[in-house]
């Protein structure tokens, strides 16, 4: 993966790129849209392009990747403690990012593109920053990701594609614990490195926040 070698030269390659990762629930994909409609930058929907990584993934370069993708839903969430569930994570072992970092490489580089992507960490993303606020991380507070979340998958449909046929209220709960997690190892990670981790609780609109990023961005 090209996130292996000569990352200075990245750093100058990808200068035009910017990243909003963070917690899940924390609005970001909606802070993606509003910034869209507002400039004219290209996003990258890691959701989205996670599809395309499972064609990537081999168990001996993305073990834990891997790993996920042989298990049923309902053995991901149910029967593990929330810290079992992270450890697992593919993206807490740095086995997605080279992925997000090919696709980038790959895109025309004539305009912004904005990085919305959850399984980004700022150990991963330093490395490729050419100003510290190119990348900013945001994290709900626990009662506004749970909101988000239970209205997320209110959708029957939905929460059975994540979540299988198993308790659905059980697994919610896990994946509440285990998002607080990740949570905890990005601000972690962010006050080493120094980089931007704004909390999300509600108080701010859309347009505030969009507004600030905007600036940090230096889309203006």
């Amino acid at each position: 993966m090209a996130t292996k070698h000569h990352r200075p030269h990245l750093a100058r390659r990808l200068a035009h790129v910017r990243w909003i990762a963070g917690g899940t629930g924390s609005g970001k994909s909606t802070l993606a849209r509003a910034l869209a409609e507002r400039y004219d930058v290209l996003v990258y929907d890691g959701d989205r392009a996670e599809r395309d990584y499972v064609a990537r993934c081999t168990p001996e370069a993305t073990p834990s990747f891997w790993a996920l993708l042989q298990a049923p839903p309902s053995r991901t969430w149910n029967g593990k403690s929330a810290r079992e569930v992270f450890a697992s994570m593919p993206s807490l072992h740095g086995e997605t990012f080279g992925f997000v970092v090919d696709d980038l490489l790959a895109l025309p580089a004539g305009r912004p593109v904005l990085v919305d992507d959850f399984r980004t960490l700022p150990r991963d993303v330093a490395p490729l920053l050419t100003w510290p606020e190119q990348a900013a991380f945001l994290l709900p507070a626990p009662r506004f990701r749970e909101q988000a979340l239970r209205d997320r998958f209110a959708d029957a449909a939905r929460a059975r594609a994540n979540w299988g046929d198993s308790d659905h209220d059980e697994a919610l709960a896990v994946r509440l614990a285990r998002d607080a997690l990740w949570d905890a190892e990005v601000r972690r990670q962010g006050a080493e490195l120094d980089l931007s981790v704004l909390t999300v609780d509600g108080s701010r609109d859309v347009e505030d926040l969009a507004d600030d990023l905007a600036t940090r961005f230096h889309l203006r």
